[in-house]
């Protein structure tokens, strides 16, 4: 591997188990990563901090994980070799940004998603965070809904407390869950008119560049076909940009009936994690982090926060970059 111009900090921020190493960069860089071996192909232009300097093999990278950063466009991606490690940095992450907005607001607004999302927050329902998180401050929402009773598998409510909301201590009435008595588009209509009574209590922030309520953060995943939230590909409510709150009826992926947030409210965040994992979703990840031949424009590279993005990915979803 060439050696490019680096410098070297020491952090103890994460737990050594999936302690990565840190690069700047000012374009992605071509990362391929295994089970065995991880290279990378790194220019000139970057600038490498390394958090251990035992060594620079191969083998003692994959062990670590990988993490890369823009700059520019306050874009973090971070590859961790199992979901496991993957769970761990995510746990910390969460409790550490709990802590920030806990003691500067008083409040933690976190917006979650359905999928195998629900299942890398499991961290946070063990010590040290279950006890050392000050749940009280937390006001759960969710991206997206499908219109179905709460007791549905479908359910993404039902999903988020089988298995995290069910195992801490916030308050009932701080989990805000959509109307499931009422249509798709009731629903969505009734979501926005709950999201804008709490921004004008100041529950919520609401941004100064968009005007849209500003959620301290969004734990989000992806599907294998690039969708985020129920925003899919090709569908016109990609385009909604005056709506907090909107619904759908024709979902390409069962049940068509559900509600969504839109990317004026998901940009608006302060800081956004995106978790995916599995090989199924490599050649979206490849498209959406590199240079690409595929011309299509996934809905997942139209998350473009405010704040902070940061890419949670294992060894198998960024198989391709």
């Amino acid at each position: 591997m060439a050696k490019a111009a680096s410098s070297l900090t020491f952090s103890t921020s994460l737990p050594k188990l999936c302690r990565p190493f840190s690069i700047s960069i000012t374009q992605p860089p071509q990362v391929s990563l295994n089970s065995k071996k991880l290279s990378c192909s790194i220019s000139s232009a970057f600038k490498i901090s390394r958090r251990t300097v035992t060594t620079t093999k191969a083998s003692s990278m994959a062990s670590s994980g990988i993490t890369t950063v823009d700059q520019n466009n306050r874009k973090v991606v971070e590859v961790f070799v199992t979901e496991e490690e993957l769970a761990v940095s995510l746990a910390k992450y969460t409790a550490d940004l709990s802590d920030k907005f806990a003691k500067e607001r008083g409040s933690f607004t976190v917006v979650v998603s359905g999928g195998s999302l629900i299942k890398s927050l499991r961290k946070l329902v063990e010590a040290p965070y279950v006890d050392s998180i000050d749940w009280s401050k937390w006001h759960v929402f969710w991206v997206d809904e499908r219109v179905v009773p709460k007791d549905h598998p479908d359910s993404n409510y039902k999903l988020a407390f089988d298995g995290f909301l069910s195992k801490v201590p916030i308050p009932s009435g701080n989990v805000y869950a959509i109307n499931d008595a009422l249509s798709a588009e009731g629903a969505a209509d009734d979501y926005e008119t709950c999201l804008k009574h709490l921004v004008h209590t100041g529950v919520i922030n609401k941004s100064s560049v968009s005007g849209f309520p500003k959620f301290d953060l969004m734990l989000v995943g992806m599907g294998p076909d690039g969708h985020v939230a129920s925003l899919f590909p090709g569908h016109p409510l990609l385009k909604e940009n005056q709506k907090w709150v909107t619904h759908i009826t024709d979902s390409p992926k069962p049940p068509p009936g559900r509600i969504t947030f839109t990317f004026p409210v998901i940009n608006s965040s302060s800081y956004i994690a995106l978790v995916v994992c599995g090989a199924g979703k490599a050649s979206v990840v490849q498209t959406a982090l590199r240079k690409s031949q595929n011309s299509d424009v996934f809905p997942v590279q139209m998350v473009s926060p405010e704040g902070e993005l940061k890419w949670f990915l294992d060894k198998d979803a960024a198989s391709k970059l």
